[in-house]
């Protein structure tokens, strides 16, 4: 008897980040473009002019966003078959009201399924090619989609509702808290496999109209890049070396990649000094994301570091809670970082240099 291939949920799930992620960036990039030139999102084509058709594809992108989610999951979970009920799961997450997390729940459902029928479902050879195209997406479909529709749809809405109205309700103490607590965890590894999590959870909430949470991952990105730059800075103004000359290369192409929100430029920087280096920028990152939560910055764009801040909500706050962020974040290396002996450094980099290659055995 066959037995089905083991496949996690954080394979796929990762996998459709990667096909969703073009779709968010230029559905909500159409939305900036069309918000600063003056477009609404609009229901008709009456009087409609190109910033509110911008604005309005922008929506449209931003509502397929489950329908996205679940179909390349269930894709990544049971390739081409799981593909056609993924996305009918994630339109039936956006009529219950259940969003992201529903699309995301309801692409796991369809994919398993239709890997179930792949591996165990037999027919008539005459069908077998039926099998990937109508008999495997079929029976998905009926039995995900009534699941979603009479079990599970009705608590993930009502989970997303109260998700969102406490997220709306809370006052400004409270999105200082949860600004603070969301900056800390959103970059622990620079971008790695804890990253993924606490931006995802930020994508979903844009999906369901809040706005706050993606400001503080796009700002967020950039603190530990633009910390470390000013905390070699301010070492050399106070002359307390702190990175070696590897280092302040390394820093060289980490600046210009933070402004560009790709936070893996600290990563070669971080390991020489894990540790310090990790309380340090995570600490910057959530005064960054207790400024910009509590002060109302919005993004409506997921990606794109400096370059869309002036498309955020209230973008002046935005710059104070990144600069904030990102002073914090150098104070507390030149504080926590030992200072580093420059003799020994050159003596390491002569004992490097010396040439061996006149030497011979017999």
């Amino acid at each position: 008897m066959p037995k089905m291939k083991k496949v996690g949920i954080k394979a796929p799930v990762l996998t459709a980040i990667g096909y969703l992620l073009p779709l968010v960036v230029a559905s909500g990039l159409l939305i900036a473009i069309g918000n600063l030139t003056g477009g609404e999102d609009v229901t008709s084509l009456d009087g409609i002019t190109v910033p509110d058709a911008l604005t309005t594809i922008g929506v449209f992108g931003m509502g397929l966003l489950p329908s996205f989610i679940a179909g390349y999951i269930a894709y990544a979970i049971a390739d081409r078959p799981g593909l056609a009920p993924g996305f009918l799961m994630g339109q039936v997450a956006s009529f219950l009201g259940a969003g992201f997390l529903g699309g995301l729940i309801g692409g796991i459902i369809g994919g398993y399924i239709a890997l179930f029928f792949e591996t165990y479902l037999k027919v008539p050879k005459w069908a077998q090619a039926l099998m990937p195209m109508m008999i495997i997406p079929t029976l998905t479909a009926i039995i995900a989609g009534l699941i979603m529709v009479f079990v599970l749809g009705g608590p993930i809405a009502a989970l997303t509702a109260g998700l969102t109205a406490f997220i709306k309700g809370l006052d400004q103490s409270q999105k200082f808290a949860y600004g603070f607590i969301l900056g800390f965890i959103q970059h622990l590894d620079y971008g790695g496999a804890i990253s993924k999590v606490p931006n995802l959870i930020c994508d979903g909430m844009m999906a369901d109209g809040i706005y706050g949470p993606e400001a503080v991952k796009v700002l967020g990105s950039m603190v530990p890049p633009f910390g470390v730059t000013l905390a070699l800075l301010l070492s050399k103004a106070i002359h307390k070396p702190i990175f070696y000359k590897e280092e302040i290369e390394n820093i060289k192409v980490a600046f210009p990649m933070g402004i560009c929100m790709i936070t893996e430029g600290v990563i070669p920087i971080a390991m020489n000094d894990l540790v310090r280096t990790i309380i340090s920028t995570a600490l910057g990152d959530a005064v960054c994301g207790a400024i910009a939560f509590s002060m109302g910055v919005e993004s409506m764009v997921p990606s794109g570091g400096m370059f869309v801040v002036p498309a955020m909500k209230n973008p002046g706050w935005a710059l104070v809670a990144l600069a904030a962020g990102s002073c914090v974040t150098a104070i507390m290396l030149v504080l926590l970082k030992k200072k580093i002996d420059p003799a020994m450094e050159k003596k390491v980099e002569k004992e490097e240099e010396v040439d061996l290659s006149g030497l011979s055995f017999s």
